[in-house]
């Protein structure tokens, strides 16, 4: 009877173990595992320590009895492999329970030992208060010192995954946590503007951030950074990134990779055709640059524990490698990427270019619509889509999930703009994000409507001294601006167009780059050559601000908003009351609002009262006097406009459409 050998469970050495066994009903199945637990949800952790998961049992995806149960797989955990003898097919492992030692031969070997914490040479770090979260019984340690020492403050050290959902995990067991990140923003691996969404989440859930800061000690009561800062702490957890575990496969003199992973060929073999590798521990394609990686997720190392054991069993089964998707969610917010980053299209060789879009998650009216921002890159030479990335409070993971198809299928942005996908107004617009970002990437590559990048924002000022004009409403303006810029509406822009030197680069701002987008067009269709909209604009600015920061820009940041994690959502009800109570002064003329009581609260022409279009039949009833002056405006004027046909249907003879805020800021 063959033998086959597994080193490593969870989640390739588990799923590999399952897949042989279906595979092949003869085979003898062994799967050695160093830990006490063989398979259990490792993604799932910090989710129980926030008590997001109640169970701690739901995170048991497996035990040794359901293995040899269900699959006939004879499971040996607290064994650790110490040596492999390549020319005997045996690995002596060591039970560290028992203390016994034991041989087993094999077969075939497949190797997923996974990674495991890199913990920095550092003083301090071994204290009984400094933890890491990769296994249960880290996580059970955790749990019991919150529980019965009662921390009151928190330092996490690492703004990744992992790091970012023990920070949310931590402030929901009413910890205050400060996090320090080495690198200049949080989650590295995103652009500077998508880090910023984060960014601003954290804030506003009180988190403190000491980035571009690195850990030098702790101590019983502190931390010590690398600028001489001293953190009070209760609490330490290191969450610095993951190394693959090697020291079984140095011994055993298997070929290591360029990327510090163990070297496998497309069929994940070794370099011992006997032994083959799955999961953290193994270098893979990155599925569009076609290079080398360490992709150490949940995702591939599954598909590649199925993948490893149809070929230890004689199959011939490539693995083609993996795009990279993730995604985090921190708090209320979301955001993750696939493919390929503007930046590493480029240096793989690309022709690369981006756009940004930030729109609706489904249609606006229906409730719980909030902005999904997405960079779309794509190759200028082919127009093939090469990554994605994604940020947001709503349908983040399927935006990426769409991209993610898309790029594996090899499609264009032209494909991506025509794609079908579906639609009602919970779910989408009939143009959803994947859509608008694929308009918008054309409407740039054929140079309909040039943009350019929030990163790319300083060094395009600062070489082409360009008019900047931000098309914001003057209350949005007034809260957040560019200094140095002109806040002017698009009626005014056109008014002025004479005013304008045609030489001059202009540079258009507005809230989202839609807008600009409609005033660049503008602006072309009158002559202008040297025209350019900020993509995604004072949005995409802000973000990219807040997270990064500019050297020779003074860039405006939105407020921090005062959030806990108690707080509830407002019912749309409150909102339709709200509009109800308004109250209106006996005589002179009346300014109507006729936005959304959020909108509203945002910011408002003085004096307005605030009158949504549902609630303005019923307030008119109350105005007896049909001739008096009424001047009713909303964002756009589109909903204005509306009103005033309601008003004059009602019998009001003196009624003006004010227009959008910004029209109506101008009359002052």
């Amino acid at each position: 009877m063959k033998n086959l050998l597994i080193i490593g469970g969870v989640a390739a050495g588990a799923t590999a173990a399952a897949r042989a066994r279906r595979l092949d009903n003869n085979v003898n199945i062994t799967l050695l595992e160093a830990g006490a637990d063989v398979s259990f949800a490792n993604c799932g952790l910090p989710y129980y320590l926030g008590r997001d998961i109640a169970y701690r049992s739901s995170l048991i995806l497996a035990s040794e009895e359901t293995f040899h149960d269900q699959y006939r797989v004879n499971v040996h955990t607290h064994t650790q492999a110490v040596a492999i003898d390549r020319e005997k097919k045996e690995v002596t492992a060591h039970n560290s329970q028992t203390g016994e030692t034991t041989v087993f031969p094999y077969d075939s070997l497949i190797l997923a030992q996974g990674g495991k914490p890199i913990v920095p040479p550092l003083p301090g770090v071994d204290k009984s208060h400094v933890f890491q979260l990769w296994t249960l019984e880290d996580m059970d340690r955790m749990d019991r010192y919150i529980t019965e020492k009662e921390p009151k403050r928190a330092v996490v050290v690492g703004g990744g995954f992992i790091g970012l959902e023990m920070v949310e995990a931590l402030t929901k067991r009413g910890i205050a946590v400060t996090l320090v990140e080495m690198a200049s923003q949080v989650m590295p691996n995103l652009d500077g503007e998508f880090a910023g969404m984060l960014t601003k989440e954290l804030q506003d859930y009180g988190v403190k951030l000491k980035l571009g800061k690195s850990l030098q000690s702790v101590e019983d009561k502190c931390v010590r950074l690398n600028d001489g800062t001293a953190i009070d702490t209760d609490f330490v957890l290191l969450s610095v990134g993951v190394r693959p575990t090697l020291q079984l496969v140095k011994d055993a003199n298997l070929e290591l990779g360029t990327c510090g992973g163990l070297k496998v060929d497309e069929h994940l073999r070794t370099s011992d055709p006997f032994i083959y590798a799955a999961g953290d521990m193994i270098e893979i394609t990155q599925k569009v640059s076609k290079k080398l990686v360490r992709l150490p997720l949940a995702g591939p190392a599954n598909r590649q524990g199925r993948i490893a054991a149809e070929n230890a069993l004689g199959g011939n089964h490539p693995y083609t490698g993996a795009l990279g998707s993730s995604i985090v969610k921190v708090f209320e917010v979301a955001a993750g990427s696939t493919g390929l980053s503007l930046k590493a299209a480029k240096d793989a060789g690309f022709d690369a270019d981006a756009v940004v879009v930030h729109k609706a998650s489904h249609t606006a009216y229906y409730p719980g619509s909030e902005k999904v921002s997405l960079m779309l890159v794509w190759d200028k030479a082919s127009n093939t889509v090469l990554g994605a990335q994604v940020a947001g409070r709503v349908g983040v993971d399927k935006r990426i999930d769409v991209v993610a198809t898309a790029i594996a299928g090899g499609l264009t942005i032209d494909d991506l703009a025509e794609l079908d996908l579906a639609y009602a107004p919970p779910f989408n617009s009939p143009n959803g994000p994947v859509n608008m970002a694929a308009f918008t990437a054309i409407n740039k590559q054929t140079d309909f409507s040039p943009s350019i990048l929030a990163h790319e924002f300083e060094q395009f000022v600062l070489e082409q001294s360009p008019i900047a004009i931000d098309l914001r409403d003057p209350i949005s303006y007034a809260k957040a601006n560019l200094r140095g810029t002109n806040n002017l509406s698009q009626n005014v822009l056109r008014e002025n167009l004479d005013r304008i030197p045609k030489e001059q680069t202009i540079l258009l701002l507005s809230d989202d780059g839609q807008k600009g987008h409609v005033a660049l067009r503008m602006l072309k269709g009158a002559g202008f050559e040297k025209v350019y909209n900020l993509s995604g604009g004072y949005i995409s600015l802000e973000r990219h601000a807040r997270a990064v920061g500019f050297e020779h820009l003074s860039v405006g940041l939105f407020p921090i908003e005062r959030k806990t994690v108690h707080d509830k959502k407002e019912d749309v009800s409150e909102g339709l009351q709200a509009e109800a109570a308004c109250e209106t002064e006996e005589s002179g003329p009346i300014i109507l609002d006729v936005r959304t009581p959020m909108e509203f609260s945002m910011g408002a022409y003085p004096g307005a009262i605030n009158v949504g279009l549902d609630s303005l039949a019923q307030w008119a009833e109350t105005i007896e006097d049909k001739n008096r002056e009424i001047l009713i405006y909303c964002a756009s004027g589109a909903r204005s406009s509306y009103g005033m046909r309601m008003l004059k249907q009602m019998g009001f003879t003196n009624v003006e459409n004010g227009g959008g805020l910004h029209d109506m800021m101008a009359r002052r």
